[in-house]
C-alpha cells in the first residue's frame, strides 16, 4: 500500500506531535521547529531528489521523511532523531506502509541530527541537506526579536536570505546566505553551524554532488 505525503500531512496524530514538540522546544529556548520548518524541509528534500532524477516514489518518501523528521522532539531534544524514527515506524506501519519503504524513511529520520547523523541512503542525504539549510529570521520566536542573548537566535535572525541552489550539470549544490553582520558576525555562523555544514558536505557527496557554502557572496566551503 502506497502511503502518500498528503495522507501523512493530513494525519491528525502526526500534526499533534509536531505541534506539541515545537511547544516543548519553545519552553527550553529553541527556534521554531513547527509546520513552517517541517513543510519547508519536506519540500526541499523532495526537490533535491527530483532534480537529480530519482524515481517519483523515492521523492515522495523524502517528502514524508522531511515532514516527520522532528516529531521525536515531543519526547526530548536529546536523541530526538532516534526517538522520532521509532515513533514514525509505529505510525507509518499502522497506516500500512510496506517494510522496505518504512525502513528507508525511519533510517533517514534516525540519521538527520548532526550528533549521530550519516547520509546512509539517498533520502537521508536529501533530508540532511534540506534540514540543515533551513536558517532564517522567521525561525526566531516573535517575542525574542531582535535577539540579544542566545547565539542560535542571533545567527538565525541575521539571515536576510537563504537559498539552496542546485547545479545538476555541474554536480554542485550551494547554500547561499545573505547575513546582516549588524546582528551576527560571519564567524558566529561557523561557531554553531560548522558541524552541520560538514555533514551537508558528506550528504552532498553521497548524492554525487559538491557542497558549497557562500555567505555574502564569499565562498566559505
Amino acid at each position: 500500500m502506497s502511503i502518500t505525503f498528503e495522507q501523512v500531512k493530513n494525519n491528525e496524530e502526526i500534526k499533534t506531535y509536531i505541534r506539541k514538540a515545537d511547544e516543548s522546544l519553545k519552553v527550553i529556548g529553541y527556534t521554531e521547529h513547527s509546520f513552517a520548518h517541517v513543510v519547508k524541509t519536506a519540500q526541499q528534500a523532495a526537490d533535491i531528489l527530483d532534480k537529480l532524477g530519482y524515481p517519483a516514489r523515492t521523492v515522495e518518501l523524502a517528502r514524508i521523511a522531511g515532514y516527520m523528521h522532528d516529531i521525536g522532539n515531543v519526547i526530548n531534544r536529546k536523541d530526538h532523531a532516534q526517538s522520532g524514527a521509532v515513533m514514525s515506524f509505529r505510525i507509518l506501519d499502522k497506516m500500512g506502509m510496506p517494510a522496505d519503504e518504512l525502513a528507508t524513511v525511519i533510517c533517514a529520520i534516525g540519521n538527520h541530527d548532526e550528533g549521530t547523523a550519516a547520509p546512509v541512503n539517498e533520502v537521508a542525504a536529501a533530508l540532511i541537506l534540506a534540514d540543515k539549510s533551513d536558517v532564517r529570521r522567521s525561525r526566531v520566536r516573535q517575542d525574542e526579536q531582535p535577539p540579544k542573548g542566545d547565539i542560535h537566535d542571533r545567527v538565525n535572525y541575521s539571515v536576510d536570505n537563504a537559498r539552496l541552489e542546485m547545479d545538476v550539470p555541474g554536480r554542485q549544490i550551494t547554500l547561499r546566505l545573505t547575513i546582516d553582520t549588524g546582528f551576527c558576525a560571519v564567524m558566529d555562523y561557523f561557531e554553531i553551524f560548522l558541524g552541520r555544514m560538514l555533514l551537508c558536505r558528506r550528504a552532498a557527496e553521497y548524492l554525487g554532488l559538491q557542497f558549497r557554502l557562500v555567505i555574502n557572496e564569499a565562498a566559505m566551503l
